[in-house]
């Protein structure tokens, strides 16, 4: 966990409040803009009419805000997934409206019935309503989610930048001693009694193990198994000569010619 992602007083990471934060700020701006627009406009009845409108617009949308966070996080934009990724979002902005839409409406009718006086938010009808509001909170949703996935493109690229490469030398231990060698470094392997051999340049290191068990970890490096006791890493073979036996010859970059059995040939040809 790096020094930005540390927990909150609340345990969640520090870095998921920086997008939602982001949204209050501009969900601020845009409520003093708006309601001071309408009231110098002069909408509504009185002038804390603009500003209740655009309260409760705002309470609820920046309530909102972190489970368009969370849907983001679930159903990611990757690379190949647009049309998928856009339908799912696109989906998602009707129950976003429709809690939007629910809010406001609960909220502004109890603040108007206490004053006494009425609102009538559906007053055009349910339905021309419903879509009016609908089309802005596509726009709204849509601003939300590039927020969050702006802040996750950023902390993504901080985070490739500051961390370590990955360390993919291979670990030989030799008593207490330890050793390791990079994979490239190696041209091939070989049992040894219960011993496995490493050949790496004109060094060889002797480890206690079977050639089976480090056939499993090897395999990921580029080794392949070419006889039954021995492992040769497919970078370094320069070229397989067949013998009179059947069996092949494996010339190797570093000089040395291994010996290769026709029982393993065709997993050496694969690649």
């Amino acid at each position: 966990m790096t020094n930005g992602d540390k927990a909150g007083t609340n345990g969640r990471p520090r870095g998921e409040w920086h997008p939602w934060l982001a949204i209050l700020f501009a969900a601020m701006v845009l409520l003093f803009v708006n309601a001071t627009s309408g009231i110098m406009e002069g909408a509504g009845d009185h002038w804390t009419e603009p500003i209740l409108w655009e309260v409760t617009s705002a309470i609820i949308i920046v309530a909102l805000a972190p489970l368009v966070g969370r849907a983001m996080q679930r159903w990611p934009f990757r690379e190949g997934n647009l049309p998928g990724f856009l339908i799912i979002h696109f989906g998602l902005t009707i129950p976003f409206a429709m809690v939007h839409i629910g809010f406001i409406f609960v909220t502004r009718e109890i603040a108007y019935q206490a004053y006494g006086a009425r609102y009538g938010f559906f007053d055009d009808g349910v339905a021309i309503t419903l879509l009016y509001e609908w089309r802005k909170d596509v726009l709204v949703y849509a601003a939300i989610a590039a927020t969050y996935w702006t802040f996750n493109y950023i902390a993504e690229r901080n985070r490739a930048a500051t961390s370590p490469p990955a360390d993919d030398r291979i670990r030989l231990q030799d008593g207490g001693a330890s050793l390791y060698l990079a994979p490239d470094d190696i041209s091939h392997v070989e049992a040894a009694g219960n011993y496995v051999e490493f050949h790496a340049g004109e060094q060889s290191h002797l480890v206690r193990g079977t050639l089976a068990s480090w056939e499993e970890r090897l395999v990921a490096h580029g080794f392949v198994r070419v006889h039954r006791s021995r492992l040769v890493n497919r970078s370094k073979i320069i070229a397989l000569t067949p013998t009179r036996s059947g069996d092949f010859a494996i010339a190797l970059l570093d000089g040395r010619t291994v010996a290769g059995s026709r029982r393993y040939r065709a997993g050496l040809s694969e690649s």
